[in-house]
């Protein structure tokens, strides 16, 4: 899955889930202060991700994430993780 493909996917999931208006979601939306996700949200972001892509997710290394395009970042290094070792 590339990029485009993942924030394709990311952006169904935060209007389907979230009820964000897709117009809002660009890969340098704020996850906390320009689409109001909260840590609980945080948490049901993190377990429909986890679906998406098949990968044991870690709450710990979505800590540093603040953007739409973090999470992407994040994912990708998932995969990438994956295929190094």
């Amino acid at each position: 899955m590339n990029q485009t493909e993942l924030f394709s996917q990311l952006k169904t999931i935060l209007v389907e889930t979230f009820e964000i208006d897709a117009d809002e979601i660009t890969v340098d939306a704020n996850l906390y202060e320009d689409l109001d996700i909260d840590s609980i949200d945080a948490v049901d972001l993190i377990v429909q991700l986890r679906e998406l892509t098949g990968k044991k997710i870690k709450p710990e290394d979505f800590k540093s994430v603040r953007t739409v395009q973090d999470i992407i970042d994040a994912i990708t290094a998932l995969f990438n993780d994956e295929s190094d070792s």
